[in-house]
């Protein structure tokens, strides 16, 4: 209902069920799902449709609650449990809209307001919320301020603790998809749940930097950057989680060592490692993101390096075997430059990259082994063949089009 009259492209639909019962539903065709509470998809058309019911908090996190579910429960007490007024609407065929809560005005006014005090009960809440900030931050919406005290008093609570790491990943990468990623930690730090949620972030947070390569900011304000300009620049959201970690080890970097932060991209990796452990993250983003924080350093250095160097660059990136996920290093560390208060920067050293390895990759090992060289030596001779390649690069061509400072 919220997006009909939004006027974006309609998803599934959810039918609510009144004033009937399982049985009923099941004599009539319907395959009934789930344990907790019934929902049934229907025998033709295969959609879902749920009973309508209640919820009441009965312990912690966001599976402590006793559901209710028979003839008498009306769909205004179903739509109250809703996290969102503009998520607590129903349209009948026969009497039109319903919106028992105000969800319509608040479209108009552009609000994400929480239906009833209820909301407080269910900590994964406060990552819906800072989701739909971020899908809708185009269309104009923001969180209510009632909402984000809300939200706040659920973050002090300890609740958010119990989210699964799945449930967490689930919103998290929904978030990452959205046209305004960014948002989505903005919010979660209005309401103080970025220290919970995402302590490798909010340790980013007055970590200062070289202000000659970074006048946005800290090492915070830098990572939002980044993330904003990779999100202009792809959809994949492999790429732009890898763009977000990226500089995860300039929080641990010793405060006598600051403004700089040497040895950040090593530290960075093992952070990323962490991360993903803990959110038990899928292996794509996994290994991205931590070739990213290692790497980023090295790609912004490229102009500067010596044909065998460059070589090593790209063995070490796996570019050989991985060419696409190279290209998603290179647009991650592209980002990474325009996120430096500077967000139309020429970035060369992605074409120099990408030109060295086209001239790489038609190195193969069978001329090598024609000669009769084994072992090793046909490694030996590949790496050789291939820095004599790099080296016949025409760079004033390739970085015609302007420069682009490396980012501390």
């Amino acid at each position: 209902m919220r997006d009909r009259l939004l006027g974006l492209p309609a998803g599934e639909v959810d039918w609510v069920v009144v004033g009937t019962t399982p049985e009923v539903l099941l004599a009539r065709g319907f395959r009934q799902v789930g344990s907790a509470f019934p929902v049934f998809i229907h025998p033709e058309s295969g959609d879902e449709y749920a009973l309508a019911r209640t919820e009441c908090k009965s312990g912690h996190g966001y599976k402590g609650f006793v559901t209710r579910f028979d003839p008498t429960v009306t769909l205004e007490e179903d739509l109250r449990r809703r996290d969102l007024t503009i998520n607590a609407m129903a349209w009948d065929e026969v009497s039109g809209l319903i919106d028992p809560y105000g969800g319509r005005a608040d479209l108009e006014g552009r609000w994400l307001r929480h239906v009833s005090s209820a909301f407080g009960e269910d900590p994964l809440r406060v990552l819906r919320v800072a989701r739909f900030a971020a899908r809708f931050a185009g269309l104009g919406f923001r969180v209510a301020p009632e909402t984000l005290q809300l939200m706040g008093a659920l973050a002090r609570s300890g609740e958010l603790s119990t989210l699964t790491p799945e449930r967490v990943w689930q919103e998290t990468v929904k978030a990452l998809t959205s046209d305004a990623p960014e948002l989505y930690l903005r919010t979660l730090d209005a309401c103080g749940a970025l220290p919970i949620i995402f302590p490798e972030l909010s340790a980013l947070q007055g970590q200062i930097q070289p202000p000659q390569y970074h006048p946005e900011g800290d090492a915070w304000e830098h990572t939002l950057l980044v993330l904003a300009a990779a999100a202009r620049m792809t959809p994949d959201p492999v790429t732009r989680f890898a763009a977000l970690v990226h500089d995860l080890g300039k929080g641990s970097t010793p405060t006598e060592l600051l403004p700089r932060h040497h040895g950040h991209e090593e530290r960075g990796a093992v952070c990323v490692e962490g991360l993903c452990r803990r959110l038990r993250l899928p292996h794509d983003f996994q290994y991205l993101g931590v070739m990213t924080a290692a790497l980023h350093g090295r790609v912004h250095h490229a102009l500067e390096m010596q044909p065998r160097t460059l070589v090593r660059l790209l063995t070490d990136a796996d570019a050989f075997r991985q060419p696409e996920r190279f290209e998603a290093l290179l647009l991650a560390c592209e980002a990474d430059a325009r996120g430096c208060g500077r967000p139309f920067v020429d970035y060369p050293q992605r074409r120099l990259l990408r030109a060295a390895l086209d001239r790489c990759r038609v190195v193969d090992a069978g001329p090598f082994q024609e000669r009769g060289l084994t072992g090793k030596a046909v490694g030996a001779a590949i790496r050789q063949e291939r820095v004599r390649r790099v080296r016949g690069l025409d760079r004033a061509s390739i970085l015609a089009v302007g420069d682009a400072p490396a980012s501390a």
